[in-house]
């Protein structure tokens, strides 16, 4: 076995073996080294070793990395004891009641960028010091040191172990061996029953073997993908676009490679998830005279809906809101919004409730060239819902600029 003292060493160095160890090697309930399995860890086990020790009650915000467990627990899991919140501060929230009614623990689940919407829960709500609330944290790392991901991803993944640390909370990597992972769960339930405190769980890159949530017939003609490339088609060339965090970002992106053109007019939100409108709103402040348009989703639209009464009241005329509803967290698995309640959810009336000017909704190619024609003779702020059905390219590339280039073009964008 690999002595913890160089495996320490490896990973400070940076050395080109660390990647290679990391994925052999993680660290075992008594801090020790352990060889990792190379069997993936099967949803529906771990879901029923979460359930033998005491925890039944499931929430949080979908991830890429926890895709698998997301959609056994969405397909198993009883709706009364099932939710998907808008945020992962929502989630820990929730577990508090959950607590505070029953005695018992509940888990969230969130990918790790997610830490930062549920710190203040964590340490002014569940903090030993303050209400002491039991909560099993699943946390997706993305961005693990050694790992290659996107830079948003690679700046928190870095902190990520250093955050939980700083929180007081026990972190462990979840070990695919079932043996192993039972052990983990104990230490997390012996955890609860002494501190009645957060416990945390990493989970790395395919630590789950497959589980898909089955397939749904479209409720409407259009993917994201034919949608955008309407929308961005009735722009003009003066206009400005903030997009969203996840796979519209990326559509974007190669539907500008596609038509052999820059990508200067957009603002490509790649991480913080749900802030695109409150980025688009300030830029429309400061630059009156230009048409700002936020393309969202509507599982971020959801992370932080209360952009909208700010966006609302305030009132810039130049800005212009368009969501792209398909009822789920499209780029981590497909798990379901509320937004997708579309007989009792309405994103339109909740615009108008804000005080946005106008707000509606299209659906099919021609709606959506009339209400683009809408939206540039109205002023704002003003909301257009593009309800389209689910799924995406399954060759649909990442964007091939950095970031920071992203910025300066558009920058210089704004400033022509």
């Amino acid at each position: 076995m690999l002595p913890r003292c160089l495996l320490s060493s490896v990973r400070k160095l940076q050395s080109p073996l660390a990647p290679l160890l990391q994925s052999v090697w993680g660290r075992r309930p008594d801090g020790s080294t352990r060889a990792m399995s190379s069997t993936p860890l099967q949803p529906a086990v771990f879901y029923q070793a979460v359930r033998d020790s005491g925890v039944e009650f499931f929430c949080g915000v979908p991830d890429s990395l926890l895709k698998d467990f997301c959609a056994y627990v969405t397909q198993t899991v009883p709706e009364q004891d099932h939710f998907i919140t808008a945020n992962e501060g929502n989630a820990v929230a929730m577990c508090a009641g959950y607590h505070l009614a029953t005695g018992k623990t509940g888990l969230v689940y969130l990918q790790n960028s997610g830490l930062g919407n549920m710190v203040n829960p964590l340490m002014s709500l569940a903090a030993p010091a303050v209400s002491s609330i039991p909560v099993l944290l699943l946390i997706g790392w993305r961005g693990e040191p050694g790992i290659k991901d996107e830079p948003q991803h690679m700046t928190q993944g870095r902190i990520t172990e250093a955050m939980l640390q700083s929180m007081e909370i026990p972190t462990q990597i979840l070990p695919q061996d079932e043996g192993d992972m039972r052990k983990v769960l104990l230490e997390a339930k012996q955890h609860f029953a002494e501190k009645k405190a957060p416990y945390a769980l990493l989970v790395k890159s395919k630590t789950f073997s497959s589980c898909k949530l089955p397939s749904e017939p479209p409720l409407y003609p259009l993917r994201r993908e034919e949608a955008l490339s309407k929308v961005v088609g009735c722009l003009a060339p003066k206009d400005a676009i903030v997009s969203s965090t996840g796979m519209l970002s990326r559509e974007l992106f190669e539907y500008r490679v596609m038509n052999k053109m820059g990508h200067e007019r957009e603002f490509l939100t790649v991480g913080a998830m749900g802030h695109a409108s409150c980025i688009a709103f300030t830029i429309a402040l400061n630059k009156p005279n230009r048409r700002i348009f936020a393309l969202d989703g509507d599982g971020a639209l959801l992370m932080h809906m209360g952009s909208l009464a700010t966006i609302g009241q305030r009132g810039p005329p130049n800005f212009r809101h368009i969501v792209f509803n398909n009822g789920t967290h499209d780029s981590v698995g497909g798990q379901p919004t509320e937004a997708g309640r579309h007989d009792s959810f309405s994103i339109t009336d909740m615009a108008l409730a804000c005080g946005y000017r106008q707000a509606f909704c299209v659906s099919t190619a021609d709606e959506i060239e009339e209400g683009m024609q809408r939206l540039m003779d109205q002023p704002g702020p003003v909301l257009m819902e593009v309800k389209i059905c689910i799924g995406s390219r399954s060759d649909l590339g990442r964007p091939t600029r950095t970031t920071h280039e992203n910025k300066e073009d558009f920058m210089r964008f704004l400033q022509s």
